[in-house]
């Protein structure tokens, strides 16, 4: 379990593709030892299990399921992506819960800088809109936001230039692809209320 609350980017040093799988290897100032393996970690949203690290390399295996839902299905070498350490009971959550289940994969349709802030316009796929909520929390590249505006083809936010600088957010242009986790409260209330009918 994760809070969307990033401290930590790390780089992609290294990619071994499977028959139907990825393993991935990521270089961060992150702090993790031998002790370590099998702890769950956050990769730009992902929940993923750390199976080895060396010389501050950490190196992760996903599944043929985690490539569908994410878009690490088009990762390249030398891309830079947000990790967070799962909680520790009686950690501050500043963000919001975040499960590290990725729903599906957004694209930016524009970024646009007011004053010092940022702009971004999301495009999402149809059948996740429904979840879309105005003020609601959301889960981009494993980063806690919250949705300003619903629009008819996905959402927007606003981001500060504090998240701007210390997420991959800046290396983010018009038609690039990123992880959507809807917040779990809505698809739960959603789901229930369904069943109701």
């Amino acid at each position: 379990m994760f809070n969307g609350i990033i401290y930590n980017q790390g780089t992609i040093t290294k990619i071994i593709k499977r028959p139907k799988g990825l393993n991935i290897f990521v270089k961060s100032n992150i702090k993790v030892s031998n002790k370590d393996i099998g702890l769950s970690v956050a990769c730009d949203g992902v929940c993923l299990t750390l199976i080895s690290n060396k010389s501050k390399i950490m190196e992760f295996y996903l599944s043929k399921e985690t490539i569908i839902r994410s878009k690490f299905k088009f990762l390249k070498i030398k891309d830079k992506i947000n990790l967070e350490l799962p909680l520790k009971y009686g950690t501050k959550i500043s963000g919001h819960i975040c499960q590290g289940h990725v729903d599906t994969v957004g694209k930016v349709l524009s970024i646009k800088k007011i004053d010092k802030s940022f702009l971004f316009d999301f495009y999402l796929p149809k059948k996740q809109r429904k979840h879309l909520i105005e003020k609601a929390s959301i889960c981009v590249n494993g980063i806690s936001l919250t949705i300003s505006k619903v629009t008819k083809k996905g959402f927007q936010i606003w981001i500060i230039p504090h998240t701007y600088k210390e997420t991959n957010l800046s290396t983010l242009k018009k038609s690039s692809l990123v992880n959507i986790e809807i917040d779990i409260l809505s698809k739960y209330v959603r789901n229930y209320f369904n069943g109701k009918k």
